[in-house]
């Protein structure tokens, strides 16, 4: 059960980039009314950068 928390735990940051940052980037881009370039879906927008930012934070150890 340790082994189990502590490898979510180490991955935590990503997860919190693709389940809370990704929707709510999406949610700001439609609520702006931005028009994104090629049809590209606000959602996909939202999952590149939140994963890219958590992927960040999970190797770097920081958000910033």
């Amino acid at each position: 059960m340790r082994k189990v928390l502590g490898g979510l735990f180490k991955v935590m940051p990503l997860l919190f980039g693709l389940g809370f940052l990704a929707p709510l980037i999406a949610q700001v881009l439609t609520l702006t009314g931005w028009a994104l370039p090629g049809g590209v879906a606000p959602l996909a927008v939202g999952l590149a950068i939140g994963g890219i930012w958590g992927g960040v934070a999970t190797l770097t150890g920081r958000w910033l």
